[in-house]
């Protein structure tokens, strides 16, 4: 995918960490409702934690989920993703 640095991806990537335990529940939500997206990790990836400070004003914020209509959630709870998905 050529896209993941962008604010306007083809599929929904999730920006993310191993030890993050927002991450795993929102990882948890797509899976469980068969929501593909692409994670992508910030471990060793200098452009991938570029990309997310700068969405996030200087902050590892994590997740940070990018749809492909342009809109971003930011450590969302179940009950934002869950809307989010529902609108489309």
């Amino acid at each position: 995918m050529t896209d993941l640095y962008t604010k306007h991806p083809s599929q929904i990537v999730m920006y993310t960490t191993e030890f993050c335990s927002d991450c795993h529940r929102a990882k948890a939500f797509f899976e469980t409702n068969k929501i593909d997206y692409l994670r992508v990790g910030l471990e060793g990836n200098e452009e991938a934690i570029k990309f997310v400070m700068k969405l996030n004003n200087g902050f590892r914020s994590v997740p940070t989920i990018i749809f492909p209509d342009g809109s971003i959630l930011v450590e969302p709870s179940s009950k934002e993703l869950q809307t989010k998905i529902a609108k489309g």
